[in-house]
């Protein structure tokens, strides 16, 4: 029998609504990837901790780490402590490294499983920060105490260096320092400010091929500590054009969350083979984590047009959760987990299942169903149907 419900409209009505019925992909047992892919994996907050949640940060550990253990069973990497675990909007730097240090144990005991994780400089106070030596010594310390666990870093981008930078080269000499001290070769993070609004102008200007150029000298003068480089910048041209141009064996990690489909197959252009695709560190594969793996599976293989059938329903999900205001996408991501019964509860840490609005969430539930996402359906209509009570709807 099929499954129905009511849901609202952009136009403020209600109307059936009926699942198609499609089981979900699953993919394959043991699946290899020819691409190296992360996901930025939310957290799970504890809705039963007695804080004030817009000031104080709660995480239900059990349930966080447990994500991330089935983020390593369909064979996709952590990038821990990221803006997808609300790193910077609810999630302060004591919590994220108690994250960390909880992931990499974690890690420990699941074969294959890898994790990078997030080293910024979101413990300073911004206003007070006046020097770039500041952003130095903040992103040294930082440094310091993911090493002493044994992580990898991604090194994250700066809204104190973004504040205090004056130009270009003051980036340089940052990237420069931290980069010189790496015990081993770190990811670079370019966060766009859609993403952002803090972030604007990062490399020091606003336009973007001349912060390509910034960023890309930087790499050059540091390859061998330079795994690779992330950005979103929702620009897939910007991204192709930048990845052509990096150093040889440094990879270019697709945070696009529009456009991922066609970036990880990839053009095969240019003689170094990172330079005709790209791999992948994505807060969208937190949602569509069976997806991707299977995708992945199917590229890996030589499936290509397997791959995009697969991969390509996801698409118009991920852009509408990452839809403006882009920030607010990872109420999207945890608002999945909760309709595919990875967690109990639709509970944010800093109350961020405010930022969208039920019509946002109506349609975002329709999508995931075209997509083939819904794990367990009769689970996700009952709790579409909760939603919908809390705002008035019965």
């Amino acid at each position: 029998m099929a499954l129905s419900l009511t849901l609202p409209n952009a136009s403020r009505g209600l109307e059936a609504y009926t699942l198609r019925g499609n089981a979900p992909v699953k993919p394959a047992p043991g699946v290899k990837f020819n691409r190296i892919a992360y996901s930025a994996a939310h957290v799970v907050a504890d809705p039963r901790a007695a804080i004030d949640p817009w000031l104080h940060c709660a995480i239900d550990w059990d349930a966080t780490i447990a994500y991330r253990q089935r983020l390593w069973s369909l064979g996709l990497g952590v990038a821990e402590a990221m803006d997808t675990a609300q790193r910077g909007m609810g999630l302060d730097w004591p919590t994220s490294l108690e994250l960390i240090r909880r992931s990499l144990d974690a890690a420990k005991g699941v074969p294959g499983a890898f994790l990078a994780s997030g080293c910024g400089t979101d413990h300073l106070v911004l206003e007070n920060v006046k020097t770039v030596d500041e952003v130095i010594a903040g992103y040294e310390e930082q440094m310091a105490a993911i090493e002493a666990l044994g992580g990898k870093l991604i090194v994250m981008a700066s809204r104190a260096l973004a504040r205090v930078a004056k130009g270009p080269a003051d980036y340089e000499r940052v990237y420069d320092r931290v980069l010189s001290q790496a015990k081993q070769p770190v990811v670079l993070h370019w966060l766009g400010d859609m993403f952002d609004p803090a972030l604007a102008g990062y490399w020091g200007t606003k336009d973007l091929d001349a912060a390509m150029d910034t960023a890309l000298g930087i790499i050059a003068a540091h390859a061998g500590k330079v795994d690779g480089i992330k950005i979103s910048l929702l620009d897939k041209d910007k991204e192709i054009a930048m990845r052509r141009r990096l150093p040889a064996g440094v990879r270019m990690y697709t945070g696009d969350d529009f456009n991922y489909a066609e970036l990880i197959a990839g053009d095969g252009a240019g003689t170094e083979p990172t330079h005709g695709k790209s791999d992948a560190l994505l807060g969208i594969f937190d949602a569509i984590a069976p997806a991707a793996s299977a995708a992945l599976g199917e590229l890996a293989q030589g499936n290509t047009q397997k791959f995009h059938d697969i991969l390509g329903p996801t698409v118009p999900l991920s852009r509408h959760i990452f839809a403006a205001p882009t920030r607010f996408y990872k109420t999207g991501v945890v608002f999945m987990a909760w309709l595919n019964g990875h967690q109990s509860h639709f509970t944010m840490v800093g109350g961020q299942q405010s930022t969208r609005s039920l019509p946002h969430l109506a349609e975002l539930f329709r999508l995931a169903d075209a997509a083939n996402l819904l794990e367990q359906p009769d689970l996700a209509v009952r709790r579409m149907k909760t939603l919908l009570a809390l705002h008035g709807i019965e």
